[in-house]
């Protein structure tokens, strides 16, 4: 089983900073990749940075420039560096994480931690 466990939300100011981190623990495999969500109240949940095994990443356009996400393999541990926070990246963020087990992707979510952007 895997889990995957996120922290550094909290309340910040517009224009501020925060860094989330996802610790995976348990049993994983690879190929795999790994994923930042949110999901702001009455909307679905988006897509926001993704990262695979060779570090190669996407962003959402909204957060392209300003987000950073990044992977210690080593410590199984995901990042996402948030810069130039703004009031509509308020939501929960979820940390996702997909692997590969035979033939079957396999996906894992965390609880999520709450990012509020206001002055």
């Amino acid at each position: 089983q895997v889990q995957l466990e996120e922290s550094g939300g909290g309340l910040v100011q517009p224009g501020g900073s925060l860094r989330l981190t996802c610790v995976v623990a348990g049993s994983i495999f690879s190929p795999d990749s790994m994923a930042w969500y949110r999901q702001a109240p009455g909307k679905d949940r988006e897509l926001v940075a993704y990262i695979a095994t060779d570090g190669s990443t996407n962003y959402a356009g909204s957060v392209k420039g300003r987000f950073t996400i990044s992977r210690d393999n080593a410590k199984n541990t995901l990042y996402l560096q948030m810069n130039e926070l703004k009031p509509e990246d308020t939501a929960v963020y979820y940390c996702k994480r997909s692997e590969l087990r035979s033939i079957t992707w396999h996906h894992y979510w965390g609880q999520g931690t709450q990012v509020t952007v206001s002055s």
